[in-house]
């Protein structure tokens, strides 16, 4: 395994898509794009980067939208900004790029930290939103409680509580290549391993293609990009805000302002052997949400159901965009 590759050779890999920057909330975003029609933005998670969208991307421009997946703040080839990662702040930028996009709203699609992101954006620019699906993260105000209440979430959220530390995440996020990304990449996923992934896929029903990759998570990708200099410190920045604010004032009033009800329609993904976010802290979070709200958990999968069977997954993410009235 080699880890040489230039930082514009891991974040940026041909494809069939489109690579481009968009300037929104103060910074610049790096974007992969395909397809055309309304616009879907896809929000990964930790420790990963927009390429945790590979097999959606092409799936959803085939079925008549223009997809986005965006790395956030401080990941991937977006700006690496020295403050700016509280959830309010990294939701403006989400809502920022879908207005740079010049489009009036988007469904937001959002993994892990992406889909604590794409519930706040949800309450806090409720017009820029169309839809909402959230795979493998709780409602806010349920991942608090889950966090101070649930001994067993706590537990499951160790490595969250060890971000709190200071500088010595960053190294071991980096250390020996990246092999800690590894270890979590492969620990949080269900009971089938995966396997390295570092090819592009082909299109859709392809041998490569998303139907192709079932069980196949990119382990050595992910490793790459959390060794470009200053990710791995922007990318625990997020979890020390959330965790340090849980008794502070911006803490206590962004956790009153998520008491806002969601009112878009909302599809809640999870898998059902998911070992850092436990499915009785995600169930529940419907009671937030004023809107149809869809509640799916996948038999076997851990906590990439996107990666782990794409297939399914995307098959249950376009069925519901596209259902003019999805039932709560």
């Amino acid at each position: 395994m080699t880890f040489a590759d230039s930082p514009a050779a891991v974040i940026r890999p041909e494809g069939p898509w489109t690579h481009r920057d968009v300037a929104a909330n103060g910074a610049r975003f790096h974007i992969a794009e395909m397809g055309e029609g309304p616009l879907v933005l896809l929000l990964h998670g930790f420790p990963q980067f927009w390429w945790a969208w590979r097999h959606q991307l092409p799936a959803l421009a085939d079925a008549g939208y223009r997809a986005v997946a965006m790395d956030l703040r401080g990941v991937g080839g977006s700006d690496r900004t020295p403050r700016g990662y509280d959830p309010a702040n990294l939701a403006l930028d989400v809502t920022g790029v879908i207005r740079s996009l010049g489009e009036p709203d988007a469904a937001l699609v959002g993994h892990d930290l992406g889909g604590y992101l794409a519930w706040t954006a949800a309450v806090m620019r409720p017009k820029l939103i169309r839809r909402l699906v959230v795979a493998s993260m709780p409602h806010p105000r349920r991942w608090r409680a889950a966090m101070l209440g649930d001994a067993r979430q706590t537990a499951a959220s160790s490595y969250i509580w060890g971000f709190q530390r200071p500088w010595l995440p960053e190294r071991q996020l980096v250390a020996d290549g990246g092999a800690l990304v590894e270890r979590l990449v492969r620990e949080w996923a269900g009971p089938k391993p995966p396997v390295p992934s570092d090819s592009p896929p082909g299109p859709v029903g392809s041998p490569t293609g998303p139907a192709g990759h079932a069980g196949v998570l990119a382990v050595d990708d992910y490793r790459r990009a959390m060794c470009v200099p200053s990710t791995a410190h922007c990318s625990v920045e997020p979890y020390r805000w959330l965790v340090r604010s849980l008794a502070r004032p911006d803490g206590m009033q962004f956790y009153r302002r998520m008491k806002r009800p969601v009112r878009v329609p909302t599809l809640h993904l999870h898998g059902s052997l998911d070992p850092v976010m436990r499915t009785r802290s995600a169930a529940g979070s419907g009671e937030y949400v004023e809107a149809p709200y869809r509640w799916r958990l996948f038999d076997g999968l851990g906590h990439w159901p996107h990666e782990e069977d794409p297939e399914t997954f995307t098959s249950e993410l376009v069925h519901w965009l596209s259902d003019p009235e999805p039932d709560r």
